[in-house]
């Protein structure tokens, strides 16, 4: 049975969380003498003098509105990155715990672990791309904290078989991470629609990709509320700067907009899933739930390259286990897809 109280490190238990100035006022006021702020305000922009809310509620009410969560299940993070490191410094004790990973996948998983000490458990996904249960499960053991997840996944794009992470979810006792940075672009609902059932749950999500926010590094997680409260004990006190917030907030007003551009993307998508194998140098184009493709092809290192004399940016994954002779995507404008077509299309097989 899940009880957080058997996961979270001894020292988080004890530790009394930094009060800024900003978490002793409350009320309004005028003159505000509490944080040591420059009261003439900067020459560039005269309103960015104050420091940001430290617990970003007007942001967090509404992705409530957005998300249908209450804002006690929302955690803001600077970037999903700083949201994968807390869950790790919050829950693993360091030298002694571990995480599971399922590679192919993204990267920061493993790198947020070692940052940390924490030893990490590669379960690799199957053949297709999907979970390999029975081997997560004799991976798991008592000191495993943290299971975690990306679907759809980075870098092959498709989703994992909804099933196989219910499975985990009721048969794993520890935290179930479920990164979904680019949900947005597929036809799988998100499992924040679960959170209420899974007490071990806590998903992922991002202002990077779909909302097209990612200069300005603002990740989500939502969890439970026991879960949400632990991460907010250990954040910086300002890690969300308002800049950032004043954007987002922005943003997050023009979900049509938003959607419209989704569509457009997916669109894109379609279209080089239906042209890329056409040409020589492609050997298969993987499904995808995300706003890039995993290609493979003829020559993965030469094309690269042949494609960065062109200009082209891709990313080259030929080295990722499971991706031998693949480069990764993005779904790009319809300008820049037609110029990577044609470029790849003179390639010299």
């Amino acid at each position: 049975m899940f009880n957080i109280n058997d996961l979270i490190r001894e020292n988080i238990k004890k530790l009394i969380p930094y009060s800024s100035a900003r978490d002793d006022f409350q009320g309004t006021a005028s003159i505000f003498l509490d944080a040591n702020e420059n009261s003439f305000g900067s020459p560039l922009v005269k309103w960015y003098n104050r420091y940001p809310d430290p617990h970003q509620l007007k942001m967090k009410q509404k992705l409530s509105e957005i998300k249908g969560l209450p804002v006690s299940s929302i955690f803001l993070g600077n970037g999903s990155d700083e949201c994968i490191d807390i869950l790790i410094r919050a829950f693993c004790e360091p030298g002694i715990d571990n995480i599971v990973i399922c590679p192919p996948t993204y990267g920061m998983y493993e790198v947020s672990a070692a940052i940390n000490n924490v030893a990490v458990k590669k379960v690799p996904l199957t053949p297709s791309f999907q979970l390999d249960l029975r081997a997560i499960e004799e991976a798991v053991d008592d000191y495993t904290k943290l299971i975690f997840i990306c679907s759809p996944n980075n870098p092959t794009g498709n989703s994992l078989n909804r099933e196989d992470v219910e499975t985990l979810l009721n048969n794993y006792f520890g935290i179930v991470v479920i990164d979904e940075a680019y949900i947005n672009f597929s036809r799988y609902r998100s499992f924040t629609l679960e959170l209420a059932e899974y007490p071990n749950l806590v998903v992922m999500q991002t202002l990077s990709k779909a909302w097209g926010l990612a200069a300005l590094r603002v990740g989500m997680a939502f969890g439970s509320e026991d879960i949400i409260s632990v991460m907010s004990r250990i954040k910086p006190p300002y890690n969300i700067n308002q800049a950032s917030q004043d954007l987002a907030l922005q943003a997050l007003e023009k979900v049509e907009e938003v959607n419209e551009m989704i569509r457009e993307i997916v669109k894109e998508r379609k279209e080089l899933e239906i042209k890329l194998p056409k040409l020589r140098a492609v050997k298969k184009v993987h499904e995808s739930d995300a706003n890039f493709l995993l290609v493979e092809v003829s020559d993965a290192v030469a094309l690269y390259r042949y494609l960065l004399d062109k200009g082209i940016v891709v990313r080259d994954r030929s080295k990722v286990e499971l991706c031998q002779g693949c480069l990764r995507i993005t779904v790009g404008t319809p300008e820049e897809n037609n110029n990577l077509l044609k470029a790849i299309d003179a390639f010299p097989v």
